[in-house]
């Protein structure tokens, strides 16, 4: 899945968040559209100070457990 270098803003919107560095982890497709868009909300975390990290995270946590107790429903 193709991502942006670029960091994201800092409050305000005023550029990158200061001290942030793009993490340069490219994510790739897995052919799965829930997990794919679960994956998709590490993105949000290129250039976001670290304690912005632990909301993405479980997030993304949460999705993949949803997504995994689906499969046991089947």
């Amino acid at each position: 899945m193709p991502r942006t270098s670029e960091p994201a803003a800092a409050p305000g919107g005023t550029g990158p968040a200061p001290g942030a560095e793009p993490l340069g982890v490219d994510l790739q497709p897995t052919g799965h559209p829930v997990v794919d868009a679960a994956l998709a909300r590490l993105e949000a975390l290129d250039g976001a100070p670290a304690e912005e990290h632990v909301a993405v995270y479980e997030d993304v946590h949460q999705r993949m457990a949803d997504t995994l107790a689906a499969l046991d429903q089947e």
